[in-house]
């Protein structure tokens, strides 16, 4: 009998964070099942959490650090070396181009805290601001929106709500969990309403299925709002106390007339009016969340600031069944922003992008692509990538295999060899989330998590890479802590507990209660009640104002889509991207054996009307074209409610059907940058298979 153990942990499959017990046989996972005890996954997992278990174990992993040879080739180099000369060179460039000629990029294959902390404080321990990761592209944007608002990201409480309104998100494939506690609250007879384009999982549950146009929810949510201030449907007493800007919401309001969102948005004035009905029996638990289809819109955050202020003047803000107000961990900050900001050196994206870069210290991923490509406004030459695959995930996918070739070193720490890190100079082999020992925050439970290093193939973890990286660049007095556990050790030592505490619950480590209607407690103490300038909730932001920017708004306006703004025949259909599927999770996971062999292409969805009006049928295989290129699939008739006519979707992450080959990095949201995934202007025609 080899050696066997059991092992309560936290899956990284994707963002969701489930339970699971891990079936460990002589240092190799055997099998991946849920975890009951855990506080919100209760057991359940999905098909990507329990193919852990084989994706593992593949015979392609990387164990070995790879270089690329003279012919192109990779070949196997002991770590020193690798360590040593990529080190090197990265000194070497910002001894020949300046501190800001490199950068590092964390992906979304690691985690949001933690391993992002530590490549912001890499960054700025060896002297470059230039931090970027995946959520230039996806969260930073809806993150910017709700902290103008509330100066912080409210949480949804489902299970406890009376009405659930999703915008634009689809739970049982983004967030499983949220459907649990989704279906908790229906249970106690909560209603659900889905806003959304397509007829979605999700969609398929509601009360009322709300079908809108793309990019124009920001029209329904200042119709909304002027519903609720015509039946005075709104909790003034919280609206006096804790909200600035009330008076110019009222005013901006009027001309959002049911007749005159119907007719921008598709969607009739008597569903209008149904909406504004659920919202009257149920506030203030009312409970909402915004997804990522939103900020994928040109104007992304002010469409969400839009919606998130119906949460307000419904009273649901820091309540029960409402929008809880998460409270912090008094945790340290990683990074050295306050010790090293290097402001003087240029981030990239920060001028152009201010707001974004202020309120996350981002720097914009597509903006770098075209710094590396003209040099301005100075050069870029060396880029440090882990559990990333932009090749696959970034727009305009051209440019970014042309940015990328174009760098003189270009580094990737990956378990594999993506399409990205085939690209790379160099490939470092990384650890799973089995094989590190890292924590995870939930600021609604107030619960903490963490893993462990049950698995040991000697190889760095993100902590053992990064603090090489930096000893060897004379930057390792920021990198004291001799290990993982010695780091987190240091990151919990402010809140009296310690690795073992957590170790203790791996269903979940509860630091204390998460009390609702934390503003009038404040208030009576004279705190101040929200992160905010005025330490109010900003329907008008007063930091927008003070920046006076132009054309960026401190009341969150409402302004057509590019389409509709800017209409072009040539391309008559809208082409949106980014709906995920079940067996994946944006780039990865296609190199699993039975995911790939139950789900080997993508396909793009289409209205029938559309499709018959193309002369197309299920199966054929098709070109669509975007000014930008083009990429071939396959078709999926829908049924006619299951998509919104003129528009169609493809899911982006396949190699050969890459949809990203033709998406837009050149039209964006004026706040965030984010590109416009949901309505690229397309032509589709047929072709021979």
């Amino acid at each position: 009998m080899g050696n066997k153990k059991k092992v309560k942990t936290t899956c990284r499959m994707c963002g969701t964070l489930c339970g699971i017990t891990a079936h460990i046989e002589d240092n190799k996972v055997v099998e991946i099942e849920g975890n009951p005890d855990h506080i919100f996954s209760k057991g359940r997992i999905c098909i990507k959490g329990s193919s852990a278990a084989t994706w593992l174990n593949l015979p392609d992993r990387i164990y070995k650090p790879l270089k690329k040879n003279i012919k192109g080739d990779f070949e196997e180099i002991e770590l020193e070396q690798a360590m040593e000369e990529i080190a090197a060179k990265l000194l070497e460039l910002q001894n020949k181009y300046g501190n800001n000629a490199i950068g590092f990029w964390k992906g979304e294959g690691i985690d949001f805290e933690q391993q992002e902390g530590l490549y912001r404080r890499l960054a700025h321990a060896v002297g470059t601001p230039n931090y970027f990761s995946n959520d230039t592209q996806c969260y930073a944007s809806r993150h910017i929106a709700f902290y103008l608002v509330y100066g912080c990201w409210p949480l949804a409480d489902y299970a406890n709500a009376n009405l659930i309104i999703n915008w634009g998100t689809n739970a049982p494939i983004s967030h499983s969990h949220w459907t649990q506690a989704i279906n908790e609250g229906r249970e106690k007879g909560a209603k659900l309403i889905i806003i959304d384009t397509r007829y979605t999982e999700i969609a398929r549950q509601a009360d009322i299925y709300v079908q809108i146009r793309p990019g124009t929810d920001g029209a329904l949510a200042w119709g909304i709002i002027r519903e609720m201030i015509k039946r005075n449907e709104i909790d003034h007493d919280f609206v006096d106390k804790f909200t600035v800007g009330y008076d110019k919401v009222v005013e901006y309001a009027k001309s959002f007339t049911p007749e005159y969102v119907a007719e921008i948005t598709a969607i009739s004035p008597a569903v209008i009016h149904q909406i504004v009905d659920e919202i009257t029996k149920a506030r203030p638990r009312l409970a909402s969340w915004v997804g990522c289809g939103i900020e994928h819109q040109i104007n992304g955050v002010n469409n969400i600031r839009a919606i998130t202020m119906i949460d307000a003047l419904a009273g649901a803000t820091d309540r029960k069944g409402g929008m809880r107000t998460p409270m912090g961990f008094n945790l340290p900050d990683l990074t050295l922003y306050e010790k090293k900001p290097l402001l003087e050196l240029d981030p990239i994206g920060a001028k152009r992008f201010p707001v974004i870069y202020e309120m996350r210290h981002e720097c914009h991923t597509l903006m770098l692509m075209d710094q590396i490509l003209s040099g301005k406004p100075y050069p870029f030459k060396g880029l440090v990538m882990s559990a990333a695959n932009p090749v696959l995930t970034n727009a305009n996918s051209g440019k970014v295999t042309k940015a990328l070739s174009a760098l003189d070193l270009f580094v990737v720490k990956d378990l594999f060899l993506t399409e990205t890190a085939r690209m790379a100079d160099y490939v470092i082999p990384a650890a799973s989330y089995l094989e590190r020992e890292e924590m995870f925050f939930n600021g609604a439970m107030r619960a903490g998590f963490i893993t462990g290093k049950y698995l040991d193939y000697g190889l760095q973890t993100e902590y053992e890479f990064v603090k090489e990286l930096a000893e060897r660049m004379g930057a390792g007095e920021y990198f004291p802590w001799k290990d993982d556990h010695e780091l987190n050790e240091w990151i919990l030592k402010p809140t009296g507990y310690t690795t073992e505490d957590l170790h203790t619950a791996p269903g979940g480590f509860i630091f204390g209660d998460n009390p609702t209607e934390k503003h009038y407690q404040k208030a009576a103490s004279g705190e101040k009640m929200f992160d905010t300038p005025t330490g109010k909730v900003e329907f008008y932001s007063m930091y927008l104002e003070a920046k006076n920017i132009p054309g960026i708004d401190a009341l969150p306006q409402y302004h057509p889509p590019y389409y509709l703004a800017q209409p072009d025949p040539e391309y008559p259909f809208l082409l949106s991207t980014g709906a995920r599927k079940q067996k994946y999770f944006h780039g990865r996971y296609r190199n699993i054996p039975q995911l790939y062999k139950a789900e080997p292409n993508g396909h793009l969805e289409m209205h029938p009307d559309d499709a018959k009006a193309l002369g197309l049928k299920n199966g054929d295989r098709v070109r669509v074209t975007s000014r930008i290129d083009s990429f071939d699939t396959i078709v999926q008739v829908m049924h006619e409610k299951e998509i919104f006519k003129g528009s169609m979707q493809h899911t982006h992450g396949f190699v050969n059907e890459n949809v990203n080959n033709i998406t837009y990095d050149d039209v964006y949201d004026p706040i965030s940058g984010f590109p416009v995934f949901k309505s690229i202007q397309v032509k589709v025609e047929k072709i021979d298979k």
